[in-house]
């Protein structure tokens, strides 16, 4: 590993130990490296997950999702509007299945 991927390392996990969490921690490391990337910080941050030594639970979590979060970014997903998405349209055998239940649940269906 080379030196600066060590220095993104540890200023992850220190900044995370420290409470740090989401854009403050990536600032953290941004600041205690300068030169780093987004995706310098994502390969950092896998290598902390897999790190045996790094044991608490939290720090992981706040180290994932720092992961997780620059990695949808880079490949241009967005993660804050998830809620807001439209729907998917649904497929002709689904709309079919729900008319002909419809159908079959209406009180005339019953009554037959």
């Amino acid at each position: 590993m080379s030196e600066k991927h060590k220095k993104i390392y540890h200023g992850l996990v220190d900044g995370a130990t420290d409470g740090l969490s989401g854009q403050q921690l990536y600032d953290y490391v941004a600041k205690q490296v300068p030169k780093t990337s987004s995706k310098k910080i994502v390969r950092a941050a896998l290598l902390a997950l897999t790190d045996p030594d790094v044991t608490d639970k939290n720090v992981l979590d706040v180290i994932y999702a720092l992961a997780i979060r620059h990695r949808l970014d880079s490949l241009g997903i967005d993660t804050d509007d998830e809620e807001e998405a439209p729907a998917k349209a649904e497929p002709a055998l689904l709309k079919k299945s729900r008319k002909k239940l419809a159908a079959d649940v209406s009180p005339a269906g019953l009554i037959a």
